[in-house]
């Protein structure tokens, strides 16, 4: 249960902290400090839950888990169960916020796609398409990051928190011009409950982390064996 329930905290806390940081102080961090919140706040987490149940926080690094063979399908999806609770408890405080001050100036990179939430919409100029390619590459990009870091004989031991980290603030810089970078169904899904709007493209926040994360996982499984038939 204890796993769950930090999964749970984790998400929340990641979608409150990480999307807040779009919402609260966007127009004075822009895009780069933007991204550089998400991987701050996930090094942390990874160091404050990782013990407890590996910090996933993210349906697609769960699911790249089970098909890696790292979890059962059961505990795949209570995790999911609990991110997706998580990030709408993270989401709600923040839209508490959101409603607490209503001179407050709000915007930066959500007042391009009439968003206030941080949530994941196309940009501009941005396509279905290419939102689509973008999570399947940068989602593919993180969950490998993912699985090399935290395996257990190849894996960077206490350092995995770091990489893992900086690969979020990685994906994220480069992906919140096209759709505000989601790679992370739970974290799409919590701000979208209070703002319908984003429903719209939700289901590329679905599709395109999910597929990435089962290439990342294929991927992984071609290299870790080539290694082994090296060694």
């Amino acid at each position: 249960m204890k796993k769950f329930f930090a999964e749970g905290i984790g998400t929340m806390f990641l979608v409150l902290l990480a999307c807040g940081s779009a919402v609260l102080a966007g127009p004075s961090i822009g895009g780069l400090g933007i991204g550089l919140c998400f991987g701050l706040v996930l090094v942390c987490l990874c160091y404050a839950i990782g013990n407890i149940s590996g910090c996933h926080v993210n349906p697609a690094v769960s699911i790249a888990m089970f098909l890696a063979g790292r979890m059962s399908g059961k505990e795949c999806v209570l995790y999911i169960i609990a991110q997706l609770i998580g990030a709408t408890v993270g989401a709600g405080f923040l839209y508490a916020l959101f409603n607490m001050g209503a001179g407050f100036n709000y915007g930066g990179i959500t007042a391009a796609s009439g968003s206030y939430l941080a949530t994941n919409v196309l940009q501009p100029g941005a396509t279905s398409v290419m939102a689509l390619f973008t999570e399947v590459l940068l989602t593919f990009f993180f969950v490998l990051v993912v699985l090399g870091a935290t395996d257990e004989k190849k894996g960077f031991g206490k350092f995995a928190g770091l990489a893992i980290g900086l690969a979020l603030g990685l994906v994220n810089i480069v992906g919140i011009p096209v759709d505000n970078c989601s790679v992370n169904p739970a974290r799409s899904f919590g701000p979208a409950v209070f703002d319908p709007s984003a429903w719209g493209d939700f289901w590329i926040m679905v599709v395109g982390p999910i597929i990435g994360a089962v290439i990342a996982v294929v991927c992984w499984a071609a290299v870790a064996k080539a290694q082994k038939s090296i060694e």
